[in-house]
């Protein structure tokens, strides 16, 4: 499989625009349908086959994560601009990132780099634990109320994602939303044995890999291409 996906958009363009208020779920979910689109055409048609990760995705409202003025776009097949230079990642590739975990419903999970919150309601979908770490505490601050508001049991706290959240540890399954040039050993050593990392590395030229932890070796496989904004080593707290 092979699939780049670059986060350089026409919409960067575009100031992204959000309410003082979180989001409210419309009773009538008027992009249902635009949902259930983007799970057939743009995530089942490219391999995602997890019936559960794809009922995250037919589940987690993506357009109350998204700024309201491009809020029309949320469906669509391409990362959108959240504010701070950062990004809600392309529906296929948290679809991707999220069947490659393998969860279960009692799996704990650790995602650096909360942005919109959009991947950690997917995750939350999925099991009972998630914690989430974003270095810019704004976006923390944001994502926390989004989903709360949307009822996601998400702990989220604001610091640097390379240290990990070692309090919590070991987690059984780590996803990385930001690119570092090489995956932070502190996340290595916070998972679990038998635990499932999945995360893009390099500057560059990028590569989703997944790091799984067999009998305490490290075993690295190359899942695609990809461009990812690049994860910094310096923490707002």
């Amino acid at each position: 499989m092979s699939f780049i996906v670059f986060c350089c958009l026409f919409f960067v363009s575009v100031m992204p625009s959000f309410s003082d208020k979180p989001p409210v779920p419309d009773s009538a979910d008027t992009f249902s349908g635009k949902r259930l689109r983007m799970v057939s055409t743009q995530i089942e048609s490219r391999g995602v086959k997890d019936e559960n990760v794809l009922k995250a995705m037919r589940t987690v409202p993506r357009h109350l994560f998204v700024p309201e003025n491009i809020r029309a776009y949320s469906y669509e097949d391409e990362p959108l601009p959240i504010g701070f230079g950062q990004t809600i990642s392309q529906p296929y590739i948290v679809a991707l990132m999220t069947e490659l975990l393998e969860l279960k419903p009692n799996s704990k999970v650790l995602e650096i780099g909360t942005g919109s919150g959009y991947q950690a309601a997917v995750l939350a979908e999925l099991c009972d634990s998630v914690s989430s770490i974003e270095i810019i505490c704004e976006l923390a601050e944001r994502a926390d109320s989004t989903l709360k508001a949307l009822g996601y049991n998400v702990d989220v706290r604001c610091g640097d994602g390379y240290r990990g959240w070692p309090e919590k540890a070991p987690f059984d399954a780590i996803v990385v939303t930001a690119a570092p040039d090489e995956v932070p050993e502190p996340l290595i050593e916070q998972l679990a044995e038998g635990g499932r990392m999945v995360i893009p590395v390099g500057t560059y030229h990028q590569e989703l890999k997944l790091i799984r932890k067999i009998e305490g070796k490290v075993k690295e496989m190359n899942i695609i291409p990809v461009r990812f904004v690049p994860m910094t080593g310096e923490s707002d707290n």
